[in-house]
């Protein structure tokens, strides 16, 4: 009666045992002939808040002409790069530079 139970268990066993391989998992693919920033791009150069405001800006404008971004999104950080050059322009450069920090954050772009 043991050798019987023992049988059916092995036999259990052995049918959740597979011998196929795996099969690939497909990985995502780049679209063909989008590119991701023109050639020649540069950031601009500089210090301080209006340096910060231009780099991001010129991020932004990479983006909206690639298609990595929506027009909404798009408008809605320039919205938030008005009030930076209101701050910048006002003297109150670590606030501005902190507003574009933070709004490169909270839509989700590293920091820079």
């Amino acid at each position: 009666m043991l050798r019987a139970v023992s049988l059916i268990a092995l036999l259990a066993l052995g049918a959740c045992q597979s011998t196929e391989p795996p099969k690939p998992v497909a990985q995502a693919q780049e679209p063909r002939g989008v590119s991701i920033t023109p050639a020649g791009f540069r950031l601009p150069e500089g210090s301080g808040c209006a340096a910060d405001i231009a780099r991001f800006r010129a991020i932004m404008k990479n983006d909206i002409e690639t298609g990595h971004t929506t027009k909404t999104v798009f408008d809605q950080i320039e919205g938030e790069m008005q009030k930076a050059d209101t701050m910048c322009a006002s003297g109150n450069a670590g606030g501005a530079s902190a507003h574009v920090r933070a709004t490169r954050a909270r839509f989700g772009y590293p920091g820079g």
